[in-house]
């Protein structure tokens, strides 16, 4: 694993207690599961997480900024090359409000979440948006040039089945160890297998990484 951090850019720290409550909730559990492939992506969870997602849709769109697109824009501009060709995949695309910015730079863009909720929230445009399981995706081997997941749920196995050869994987907490969802980009390396690494970052609040397989 080789992680080489870039230079912040307006860096803001998360007030401690706004990291706590992001520490305590039931999504971190979840996600340090989800991303040691432990089993707990079976029985009542999933559906319990589309339920919750589902519930959170209405108002979803309260969340989103032109400021909260910045640490996206930045992991695409200074994470490294990022393929210019192929399919990419945002996984957890919620209603789709940062849909529209990576469809600007893709060349090809589908965009998936678990919840129906949000998928049908998603703005009518080319890209075709699919209700699927990140865990299970409707996707060939090596289908997708650029994996984008912001605020998601990491499956290793099945994001190093997808991701083709020479592709790489976006990773964004949007306010860092604030997010119930929240992996480190040391903690993200090296839960895909095999050898894996490439930059992070950080603007404003939001964490990035940019990985791509060593070897």
């Amino acid at each position: 694993m080789s992680i080489t951090w870039l230079d912040p850019i307006a860096p803001e720290t998360m007030p401690d207690d706004v990291v706590a409550m992001g520490e305590r909730h039931p999504m971190r559990t979840v996600t340090h599961a989800a991303a040691a492939e432990v089993g707990v992506w079976q029985g009542d969870t999933p559906g319990m997480v589309q339920r919750w997602f589902d519930e959170l849709a209405g108002e979803w769109h309260t969340h989103a900024s032109p400021d909260r697109l910045l640490p996206l824009v930045d992991a695409l501009e200074r994470g490294g090359p990022i393929p210019d060709h192929g399919t990419w995949l945002e996984l957890g695309c919620g209603d789709g409000w940062m849909t529209s910015t990576l469809a600007e730079r893709a060349p090809r863009l589908i965009a998936t979440d678990l919840s129906w909720e949000m998928v049908r929230r998603v703005p009518t445009g080319p890209t075709p948006v699919l209700q699927a399981d990140a865990a299970h995706l409707p996707l060939d081997d090596h289908a997708v040039t650029v994996a984008v997941l912001v605020n998601m749920l990491l499956f290793p196995w099945e994001l190093d089945r997808v991701i083709a050869p020479g592709g790489v994987l976006v990773w964004l907490s949007s306010r860092g160890p604030a997010t119930p969802i929240h992996l480190t980009p040391e903690q993200v390396a090296a839960a895909m297998p095999g050898r894996w690494g490439g930059m992070a970052g950080q603007h404003g609040t939001g964490i990035w990484t940019v990985l791509r397989r060593l070897g």
